[in-house]
């Protein structure tokens, strides 16, 4: 089954809405890129206008920044630890943007959308 991004076909008052214009490519949406820990792997995705995004399906390594000293890292990914965006997500260990994972360099919070922008960014904590 498609996602879509459009309006309900309803009103606030939960009236039927007429359907005056058919589905549009630009109001497509698909699932979520559900990135977890692993051996790299990126896909390609049409994006909006000549664009393509590359959304990470698996990770390893992530740019910790220490706030303290003002200096940035890389990091090998070791565990997930929490995922307040979802208890299934946390079970399953997906990394979204907000999540806690244990880094090699200690706990971070990770500040980037990886399956969104390919990358993971994240803040020692």
């Amino acid at each position: 089954m498609g996602v879509w991004h459009r309006g309900s076909g309803r009103t606030s008052t939960g009236a039927r809405k007429k359907r005056f214009k058919s589905k549009r490519k630009y109001e497509l949406g698909r699932t979520p890129t559900e990135t977890v820990m692993g051996e790299p792997k990126q896909r390609i995705v049409d994006s909006h206008g000549r664009h393509k995004k590359k959304p990470a399906l698996r990770i390893q390594e992530v740019n910790v920044t220490d706030p303290g000293k003002n200096i940035t890292y890389r990091a090998v990914i070791e565990d997930v630890e929490e995922n307040k965006a979802s208890m299934d997500y946390q079970r399953r260990k997906v990394i979204t943007r907000g999540t806690i994972i244990k880094t090699s360099k200690g706990r971070a919070k990770v500040t980037s959308r990886p399956g969104q922008e390919g990358i993971l960014n994240a803040v020692l904590i």
